[in-house]
């Protein structure tokens, strides 16, 4: 089951991103916010990628959105 939001402890909902090359990330934000921003990079001018917070480091980082082929829903909490 994913993480959701919860006013009572820290928990982040979070998204896995699965690559092309079979790499995969857990990032923070619900499916539907993982995919919007995806789908906005794609959207948007030649090469622009979609910047998320990996969940465990807390780390930003870059998704091309041409090499995603899959979302699931995250396991961090």
């Amino acid at each position: 089951m994913p993480a959701t939001a919860d006013s009572d402890d820290d928990t982040v909902a979070t998204a896995v991103v699965v690559m092309l090359t079979g790499e995969r990330y857990e990032v923070e934000g619900s499916l539907q916010d993982v995919e919007a921003a995806i789908v906005a990079a794609s959207r948007g001018s030649i090469l622009q990628l979609a910047w998320m917070t990996e969940a465990d480091s807390g780390r930003s980082i870059a998704i091309n959105p041409l090499h995603v082929v899959a979302l699931e829903p995250g396991i961090s909490g």
